[in-house]
């Protein structure tokens, strides 16, 4: 028998990545990836061109025998009757529906906030937050009643497009993984069920008779892609988180901390979590297990900001950070440049502390971006830590993961060691494990992940994490206020 190749498809809020592998060994044989354009609301035949394109530059998929995608989680496609798209998508850092998350937050409640938090966590695993889509379908109904009517089935992003490569335009040929559905606010991880009473209350009585993706196991053929190719089976798919993990091969306690347009914390568990604060969102992973996930709307692009600021590139901000000392002389910068999610303050702005003559130097801002990017993600692992979620080894992962001073920075915020995986589309490479799995039809996907590339330690400073506690709590408290008045 000849080589058998899969590809892995991660359809990410900036590019649509093809990587296709060796089936058996995970070895790269080629890759295409083309952009998307910037936004939080898309049209979604943007994410079906860059995938024709991105194939196309991959060398095609005529040859390949199993795909699967994984995408951006969270965002909202709806579809009419006949699957045609009714509005653009809008994606999970839109954060318009940030309103509407508070009021189903205090309807399932009765009207208290903390009745409602813990009935949303025992029903999904998570608390509503702008980003879950079932807060969108809640703005929708409100804001564009005339499009609401029209509805007849809602996809994520990444079950859009599994279903475009069927071919299909039958509501009923949607499918999607358990991970991609615990990220809508509708579905429970722990129950496999969606929740149609949850739907109701965002949409009404209509939300009961919406068509919504079947949910496939890990590694169930999804259909065939009759259109980039001839009898290519199709995966169930997952969320880019998910893909992620499944990528990485994280195994129970093992915690990916990605540092990309957010950041995010994300561990295998073998149990569900529950968390009424809404810190940590209980998500399903790819494998059949729980992804507990605590994410930040501040990444990388705080270090983007910074160093325009600063007119240096991004290798001059991390060498400007190094010559700073810990605590970057007492300035913290709290980095909530575009609202933030954790904590849920989505109107908040960012805030600079501690200036003084003597500190406000280009070396302490540099410092300060880059630890306070740290410590606000920080704050998922300690998120995390609260529900009693071993957290054993941390892998740095993601676009900000290539700054050196990140990595050299980042276990005196977090108190431990960090692995830096080998750099690698780990989102479509997991993509492509399951791909792999669904072909060889195993108990368990290939083992097949990534080498080590490096470890980073140093000393624990934990005045640092301390510091901007404080600080942040003060920034997120008069954000709130100005919110309620």
């Amino acid at each position: 028998m000849g080589q058998r190749l899969v590809a892995g498809i991660d359809s990410s809020t900036q590019a649509c990545k093809v990587m296709v592998r060796d089936a058996e060994t995970g070895e790269l044989v080629r890759s295409g990836v083309v952009r998307h354009p910037s936004g939080t609301e898309i049209d979604p035949e943007v994410w079906w061109v860059a995938l024709r394109e991105a194939s196309e530059l991959a060398g095609g998929l005529g040859d390949v025998s199993a795909l699967a995608v994984a995408g951006q989680q969270h965002g909202m496609v709806t579809l009419d009757s006949v699957g045609a798209v009714v509005r653009p998508a809008l994606l999970w850092n839109d954060i318009r529906s940030a309103p509407q998350a508070e009021s189903l937050i205090d309807d399932l409640g009765g009207g208290s906030r903390e009745a409602g938090q813990e009935a949303w966590a025992a029903a999904t695993g998570s608390v509503p937050v702008a980003s879950l889509t079932v807060t969108k379908l809640r703005w929708l109904a409100e804001n564009e009643p005339e499009h609401a009517a029209r509805v007849a089935g809602v996809a994520l992003p990444h079950d859009w497009l599994s279903w475009r490569l069927t071919g299909s335009n039958d509501l009923s040929d949607l499918f999607t993984d358990r991970s991609e559905a615990s990220g809508t606010g509708y579905f429970s991880g722990s129950t496999g069920e969606y929740r149609s009473d949850l739907l109701e209350l965002a949409v009404g009585r209509h939300g009961r008779d919406l068509v919504l993706p079947t949910v496939l196991g890990p590694h169930d053929v999804g259909g065939r892609a009759s259109v980039v190719g001839s009898d290519i089976l199709i995966g169930p798919g997952c969320g880019d988180n998910a893909g992620a993990a499944l990528g990485l091969g994280l195994k129970p306690g093992e915690l990916a901390m990605s540092i990309g347009t957010s950041g995010v914390v994300s561990l295998v568990s073998n149990t569900p979590t529950f968390d009424s604060s809404g810190l940590v969102t209980g998500f399903a992973d790819a494998t059949g297990r729980y992804l507990p996930l605590a994410c930040t709307l501040n990444g990388s692009r705080v270090l983007d900001a910074m160093a325009h600021a600063l007119r240096v590139d991004h290798a001059g901000l991390s060498a400007l950070a190094l010559s700073a000392p810990q605590g970057a002389e007492g300035l913290v910068l709290v980095p909530y440049l575009e609202g933030e999610r954790t904590p849920n303050v989505p109107e908040a702005t960012g805030a600079l502390h501690g200036i003084r003559l003597d500190n406000m130097t280009p070396a302490n801002l540099a410092r300060a971006a880059v630890e306070g990017m740290l410590c606000g993600v920080a704050a998922g692992v300690s998120a995390l830590r609260a529900l009693n979620v071993p957290v054993n080894r941390i892998s740095l992962i993601g676009g900000g993961a290539q700054s050196e001073a990140v990595r050299r920075i980042a276990p005196s915020v977090l108190g431990m060691p960090v692995s830096v995986p080998e750099v690698g589309e780990y989102v479509a490479d997991g993509a492509a494990r399951q791909a792999a799995w669904v072909l060889e039809g195993t108990d368990e996907p290939p083992n097949w992940i990534p080498r080590l590339a490096n470890e980073y330690d140093g000393a624990y400073a934990p005045f640092i994490l301390e510091r901007y506690a404080e600080v942040s709590h003060l920034t997120a408290s008069r954000s709130t206020l100005g919110m309620s008045q």
